[in-house]
């Protein structure tokens, strides 16, 4: 493998790895930062919530933008503009003309821009790996472990860069992270004589009219309208049912999640006396754990069997963490239970992401990882909202018991359904390649892989929203 073969990888994770931890900081700052400046809570809800909605919707509608117009094109434009939204906000308030409503609009910008992002960054990495000769469940891995280092070292600098030089400093700071990962995209990923570099990373470009550009750069003939495309990628999942069961099970996961880390984790740590430090010593055990799970797992995950390490991991990253906070006992075990859930976690995603980047084709990648990340993300917004009824009408224990007996039984007596013994078999044409995917949103004819007309070729969610 040659350095040149191995660029587009590392450009790619690179890209990931700064943006990621941009917003991770975002998570930390933001709200800090409002509360500071406002002195409200409801406010700095809102700001929470500004960002959030735009995130999950954009993303889901998106899709066939990121196809048609290329991933990298996406990234870099999207990683500028959130850039230079969150210098705004900086520079506004220095200024002393930043009212809560622009601000409102300008933190949904970069929620809304952060959306497409991110999926632009998942759908190059398989690409990336085909060139740099890397299986896919490796390349899965690396993205993995980035993501999880991201959530751990992005919000302590976080914190960090707040406590030290304050939220405005720490707002700048966001901001080069953004502006880097747009910038490492640009220059690990250039342009190729006669076309653009999204050609390595997804469907070539397309012209002012809207249609596919042919071999020599003339337009050929439009492609299909946006609602189409659209409804391409829900025709793909509504026929790939190990698909659509593995989104549904990830978004039950993750409304669970989102209950417990905004919640449960905070109650808990409150009636206990533990205080709010055992919530961070917590959060790093996991963290830590699941990065060193992620890493064997982009070392030996091409090699293992899918299913049962796949069940393992969930087994060992979901319920136990419920159950260890609705008992007494002593930190030290609270802290050992979620170290052993978050390396059971490190496997999950790179695994999710193998499995997605095999079965869907590239030319649908954008619109299903779209699809895919919104059905997985509904959730999380509703999750601290139900948990906190729960706790509030049964009590803290009551609660944490049937959210360990719902992850259980969603994460494990599921997996009894048939559609999961497809998970060790490779389908038999992967579609991976640039080549594969050129020309399916722009012509007639069946597509490659069988499933129908060419302009209706199937999507890819995204599988790799697993997350403790």
């Amino acid at each position: 493998m040659t350095e040149r073969s191995r660029r587009p990888l590392a450009g790619v994770l690179a890209a990931m790895a700064v943006s990621l931890t941009g917003t991770r900081i975002s998570a930390v700052a933001l709200p800090w930062f409002v509360l500071v400046t406002t002195g409200s809570t409801a406010r700095t809800g809102l700001v929470a919530l500004a960002e959030l909605a735009p995130y999950v919707l954009v993303k889901a509608f998106t899709g066939p933008l990121v196809d048609r117009t290329g991933p990298r094109t996406v990234s870099s434009v999207t990683d500028v503009l959130s850039a230079v939204a969150v210098t705004a906000v900086g520079l506004l308030h220095l200024m002393d003309v930043l009212s809560f409503w622009l601000l409102l609009l300008l933190v949904a910008l970069v929620g809304a821009a952060r959306g497409p992002g991110d999926l632009s960054k998942e759908i190059m990495v398989p690409v990336a790996a085909d060139r740099a000769g890397v299986p896919l469940e490796r390349a899965a891995g690396l993205a993995g472990v980035t993501e999880r280092l991201a959530s751990t070292v992005g919000p302590a600098a976080g914190g960090a860069v707040v406590a030290l030089l304050g939220a405005q400093t720490a707002l700048f700071a966001i901001a080069c992270c953004f502006a880097a990962g747009s910038a490492v995209i640009v220059l690990l990923l250039p342009a190729r004589r006669g076309g653009s570099a999204d050609r390595a990373a997804g469907p070539g470009p397309t012209d002012e009219a809207g249609g596919a550009e042919g071999a020599g750069g003339e337009p050929a003939t439009p492609g299909p309208g946006y609602w189409h495309r659209l409804g391409a990628g829900f025709r793909f999942l509504r026929g790939d049912p190990l698909l659509l069961t593995v989104i549904v099970m990830v978004g039950v996961t993750n409304l669970l999640d989102a209950a417990f880390a905004t919640l449960l984790l905070p109650v808990w740590a409150r009636e206990s006396g533990n205080g709010p430090g055992a919530i961070g010593l917590a959060n790093s055990a996991l963290g830590i754990a699941a990065v060193a799970g992620s890493l064997v797992a982009a070392a030996v995950g091409h090699r293992i069997r899918r299913r049962p390490v796949f069940f393992a991991g969930f087994l060992l990253a979901g319920a136990p963490r419920f159950l260890i906070l609705a008992v007494d006992v002593p930190l030290w075990a609270v802290l050992g239970v979620f170290a052993l859930g978050g390396f059971g976690a490190g496997f999950l995603n790179p695994i999710l992401g193998a499995l997605n980047f095999e079965r869907v084709p590239g030319e649908l990648r954008g619109r299903v990882n779209a699809l895919g990340d919104s059905l997985a993300w509904a959730g999380i917004p509703f999750g601290g909202l139900l948990a906190g009824a729960a706790v509030a009408s049964f009590g803290l224990a009551p609660v944490l018991l049937a959210g360990a007996a719902a992850y259980f039984l969603t994460t494990n007596l599921t997996g009894l359904r048939p559609e999961w013994r497809e998970m060790n078999r490779k389908p038999p044409q992967p579609r991976s390649t640039v080549e594969e995917a050129a020309d399916a949103d722009a012509g007639a004819g069946t597509a490659p892989d069988g499933r129908g007309p060419a302009a209706e070729p199937g999507p890819t969610g995204d599988l790799t929203s697993a997350r403790p």
